[in-house]
């Protein structure tokens, strides 16, 4: 016997002498033959000469240890010991191909298979995460969910077959339409109805994104008007667009595209559309039916669900925690909010405000709605034409934001207010606004008529 036989085998303990003559011989359990003692290896306990070795025997892949063939726990190809088998691997329930246990991945209904059976015959839901199988998955060119998620949030365009979520359907006739195939079908003039919503359009460089809807009244629900305006604003790039909105008494909604703060500040003309929109008679703020609401895109919260849904619960905590303050900041009344934008209600910490997160709010009239899939929605201020309180406006939601994805629960737990404004609110369109509130550390200011 060589010394490479020797790693691998190895005789009988010392003593053990059960299946020996005493003679000093004993029987190959392969092949029936006797042989002296010293010619036979112990493998597997079984004594095995060295002319049935090599064919009924092979050596575990993980440990090295000589196994019979009879007793391989593994596949011809990957062989092993049984002791091998049950402590790192285990086969795919899928293709029955033995891998390492910690290499399987588990789908939705606790299957554990193989990478390449998840690869071949799985998915993603793109709105819970889980993995399924594809066959229980609906898909289309746009997005892939699980069955379970698309029986509860989403449907299908009658036109396209694209997957929408009932948020973002618009319905005509008794069918559910995606938003491009909506307005190719159904719409026309410059104001458009209240369920149209383009494709975004992204401006600027940045993950975070606000889009922003101005209610202004009083001047008419006009096309003319709303094309007039758009004219201005849209010279250089599709920047806004106008919709009726029913809470108004004559007037309509104008919606921005997603754009970073910075392209708001300093590229969107929102002096030019406050002007253009007073000179022809329209009002925000006076009228009392006007909101300013903000939007601001979900995954600019973090890079998986779990963080995204941790830092909306930190926002809505925020919100909660200086509740005096924003409803000072907003200009409207707590009759107003009650209606259009209500509150949650303060909770000790921002974990407590998880499940609503998840659960994706409490309806589209509170103080930040959740129930868009892509965005959150702050309903709480109210609309005004007043050029540096709609900047103002953009930046306060985006320091909420950055205190909300950058601090601790404990650290947001102990700001004050006082401490928020300084460390964070440095603008000065914010802090002549919040001086102008009442609601800075230096004395309030004399402030222009909100409009």
């Amino acid at each position: 016997m060589d010394i490479e036989e020797m790693v691998f085998t190895y005789y009988a303990p010392e003593g053990d002498n059960s299946r020996e003559s005493s003679d000093g011989t004993a029987v190959c359990s392969i092949c029936g033959t006797v042989h002296d003692i010293s010619e036979l290896l112990w493998v597997d306990g079984e004594y095995v000469c060295s002319e049935c070795l090599e064919e009924n025997t092979v050596c575990c892949s993980d440990c090295g240890r000589r196994i019979l063939k009879s007793n391989n726990s593994g596949s011809e190809s990957t062989p092993l010991c049984r002791e091998c088998f049950e402590d790192y691997y285990a086969r795919c329930e899928l293709c029955g191909e033995i891998v390492p246990a910690d290499e399987l991945v588990e789908v939705s209904n606790g299957d554990m298979i193989c990478s390449r059976c998840a690869s071949e015959e799985t998915v993603i839901c793109e709105r819970c995460g889980a993995r399924v199988y594809t066959d229980d998955a609906e898909n289309s060119d746009n997005m892939t969910v699980c069955r379970s998620c698309f029986d509860n949030y989403y449907t299908r365009c009658e036109n396209c077959d694209a997957i929408i979520s009932y948020s973002e359907a618009y319905t005509a006739h008794g069918c559910d339409y995606c938003c491009d195939c909506y307005n190719s079908l159904f719409t026309n003039g410059g104001i458009r109805n209240y369920s149209y919503k383009p494709n975004p359009i992204f401006y600027g460089s940045g993950s975070r994104y606000f889009g922003v809807e101005l209610e202004i009244d009083k001047g008419g629900e006009d096309d003319d008007n709303a094309n007039d305006l758009m004219d201005i604003i849209n010279a250089d790039d599709k920047l806004i667009y106008c919709k009726h909105d029913g809470s108004l008494n004559n007037g309509f909604e104008i919606v921005t595209h997603p754009m970073t703060l910075d392209f708001h500040m300093h590229r969107m003309p929102w002096a030019k559309l406050a002007n253009k929109a007073i000179s022809m008679g329209y009002r925000s703020h006076q009228p009392g039916t006007c909101g300013l609401h903000v939007h601001v895109n979900r995954d600019s919260f973090g890079d998986t669900l779990d963080k995204r849904e941790g830092n909306i619960a930190r926002v809505l905590y925020i919100v909660e925690k200086y509740w005096g303050e924003m409803l000072r900041f907003s200009r409207r009344t707590e009759a107003q909010l009650n209606r259009w934008a209500a509150r949650y209600g303060y909770k000790d910490s921002p974990n407590e405000f998880i499940d609503l997160v998840k659960n994706y709010g409490e309806g589209r009239y509170s103080s930040i709605n959740l129930c868009n899939s892509n965005t959150i929605e702050f309903r709480i201020f109210r609309g005004t034409l007043k050029y540096n309180t709609i900047i103002a406006t953009l930046q306060l939601v985006n320091h909420i934001c950055d205190l909300a994805v950058t601090a601790s629960n404990e650290t947001i737990h102990s700001l004050t207010w006082s401490s928020f404004v300084l460390d964070y609110c440095t603008e000065p369109e914010l802090i002549q606004y919040l001086k102008e509130r009442g609601i800075y550390v230096n004395e309030p200011v004399e402030s222009e008529e909100e409009i």
